[in-house]
């Protein structure tokens, strides 16, 4: 099997488009996709692929200037995003990719409906956007902390109902469709990372000095949480996993195996893009040689 074939197969396996029937336990944080360990070296070989069959398609999208690529991370902390991130675009041009990391909410962005600060960063046409968390997570921390942070948004209080975490599920929806309908493709990943294997990486920052500043004592204490970030992260997926807005529920305890789905991932998305470089207009073949002549004829 080409290289190429087996990544794509390989990602469609964690590929959610259909919401209904969604189970998180239905997927293993800890898969390879039946590869085994010895394995690994050979996923660096076909990372590397990716990595530059990526950085001609983003040529192609860059030069074409009609489509634009939107990709979501979403995560448990330590589940390894930035890592992610990092390994996979690391070919592409950097003109044409923009990155946003969502923290809490600013005081301007509180004096906004929480779609807004998310929607100020959409990816140009021609470009690829990567968020760094999103809009999600006011279906997922803030869920999760409903009580302390719901008050801190200014909604009217007619407003905070039973039905809130539905309406903003239609609400990510209906952004996502309008954005498919408009040349944004919307890829979404959520990194699965085992309870167990997330205390490996925790006590990983707290050993070595050169990763000390990557933890903070606020991550022990979301961990009493885990399930109930469980539960919000299969109501998010099942309830917005859409054919034009898929969901990638990508195992994550392995970070060869989790940066192979993604690049497959993103480069499968790409491909349905049918990308190429602008046809030249009728006549300008006949310029260029004229230009070319010009060039070629000068002393």
């Amino acid at each position: 099997m080409k290289p190429l074939k087996k990544m794509l197969e390989l990602s469609r396996q964690f590929r959610v488009d259909k919401g209904k029937g969604f189970r998180l336990k239905d997927f293993d944080p800890a898969d390879t996709g039946g590869l085994k360990a010895g394995f690994k070296n050979e996923a660096q070989t076909l990372l590397q692929q990716g990595v530059e069959q990526l950085a001609t398609l983003q040529d192609k999208l860059y030069a074409q200037d009609r489509w634009s690529l939107l990709l979501i991370f979403q995560a448990m902390d330590a589940a390894g995003k930035d890592g992610t991130i990092k390994h996979v675009m690391s070919g592409v041009n950097p003109q044409g990719v923009q990155v946003y990391s969502f923290k809490q909410p600013s005081s301007e962005e509180l004096d906004h409906d929480y779609l807004w600060r998310c929607i100020r960063c959409l990816p140009e046409r021609g470009r690829i956007g990567i968020f760094n968390r999103s809009y999600y997570e006011e279906a997922l921390v803030v869920k999760v902390h409903s009580e302390a942070i719901l008050a801190t948004e200014k909604l009217p209080d007619e407003l905070i109902s039973k039905r809130i975490w539905k309406e903003r599920y239609e609400d990510m929806s209906a952004l996502e469709l309008h954005l498919a309908r408009n040349g944004t493709k919307v890829c979404k990943f959520f990194l699965h990372v085992s309870k167990e294997e997330q205390k490996r990486r925790f006590l990983a920052r707290l050993e070595e000095p050169a990763k000390n500043w990557k933890f903070s004592p606020a991550d022990v204490k979301e961990r009493q949480c885990w399930d109930d970030y469980q539960d919000a992260y299969e109501e998010a997926i099942r309830a917005t996993a859409k054919k034009h807005a898929p969901w990638y529920v990508v195992p994550a305890d392995h970070k060869w195996f989790t940066r192979l789905v993604v690049s497959a991932a993103v480069i499968d998305v790409m491909l349905e893009m049918n990308l190429d470089y602008p046809k030249l207009a009728p006549g300008m073949r006949e310029l260029l040689q004229r230009s070319k002549d010009e060039l070629e004829s000068e002393p």
